[in-house]
């Protein structure tokens, strides 16, 4: 048995699980205060929520050593006792812990060893250190930089819902832009939308961008196989999801706790992407699709060769094996 830990936040970490429990050997029960996802067969343990009021939000570092662990906060109590029993009870191999460094600890000080989602951005501090520290391998979902030195960081390439299914070129319609925009909140508003496409008079813009009057709604899919050049935001399923259609991109980072999209967006400069750490003003935006155009697709097949949920299956249901 695999334990997953499961992120309440946003729908990356539940993507994530289902995309490389489709391919694993080794049965798999999810832990997470998040809704189950659509269509699950497997194990679901939901836990108490730790975040809501009343919270001692002052004690919830614990001196900066952890992320959140507020004092006498009843839902905190709840699902570690409820992680803590289900660890006791299904004796698992190990746990995949996507994200949480205090579930990390709790399975560690459990005696089942961790493999930790690997995330980018500038997570020096003492409880992301603590995390892989106690970690028996780190599993990160884009390739492995050149001349990278052994570590315990497994690279398996980015991957997505849309990996395998087969693009359409001939439903490119040429000189249109898609702006694929994610929910979990926008530093682009809508003048901004606008001026780019105002700048651009020899392009179609099309937007898929939750909560803008812009928005055409649709099909994800659908909409990356029209688009000659994707504009999209720097998250690590929004990237994977074009990767995966193979669409010549525009990525623009937004601001995200440590950095993260900018982050991503040095790794993707450095695969020869169009890659920018802001959105740009208006009057760049012709020079950028060209340039966009001129790269093409190519890059995407290392950043996402087409099997990374495969190659992750594969380490863990190893990994399992192994812990006897």
């Amino acid at each position: 048995m695999i334990g997953w830990y499961v992120h309440h936040q946003g729908a990356g970490h539940r993507q994530r699980l289902t995309a490389v429990a489709a391919h694993l050997r080794t049965p798999v029960t999810a832990l997470s205060s998040a809704p189950r996802p659509a269509g699950w067969t497997g194990g679901w343990v939901e836990l108490a929520p730790d975040d809501t009021p009343p919270v001692d939000r002052a004690s919830a570092e614990a001196g900066g050593r952890l992320h959140w662990v507020p004092l006498h906060h009843a839902g905190l109590r709840a699902r570690s006792a409820a992680i803590a029993g289900w660890i006791e009870a299904a004796r698992p191999r190990l746990l995949v812990a996507d994200v949480s460094v205090e579930v990390t600890l709790l399975a560690r000080l459990c005696g089942v060893p961790v493999v930790v989602a690997a995330m980018l951005g500038d997570r020096h501090d003492a409880p992301h250190r603590l995390g892989r520290d106690v970690a028996q391998a780190l599993l990160a979902p884009w390739p492995a930089p050149a001349g990278a030195a052994p570590s315990k960081v497994v690279h398996v390439g980015a991957f997505s819902r849309f990996d395998g299914r087969p693009t359409r070129p001939d439903r490119v319609r040429p000189g249109s832009v898609l702006v694929l925009w994610g929910s979990g909140g926008r530093d682009v508003g809508e003048e901004a939308f606008r001026a780019a496409r105002d700048a651009t008079p020899g392009w179609t813009w099309e937007y898929l961008v939750p909560g803008s009057p812009l928005s055409t709604g649709g099909d994800v899919w659908d909409a990356l196989q029209r688009a000659e050049v994707v504009v999209v935001h720097g998250g690590h399923n929004a990237v994977a999801e074009v990767a995966a259609a193979r669409r010549p991109a525009v990525v623009v980072a937004q601001e995200r706790p440590f950095d993260e999209q900018r982050r991503r967006a040095d790794l993707l400069r450095a695969e020869g992407l169009v890659a920018l750490d802001a959105w740009p003003a208006a009057a760049d935006w012709p020079g950028l699709l060209e340039r966009a155009r001129a790269v093409g697709a190519g890059p995407w097949a290392r950043w996402a060769p087409g099997d990374g949920a495969q190659r992750a299956a594969r380490f863990l249901d190893d990994l399992a094996r192994e812990q006897r």
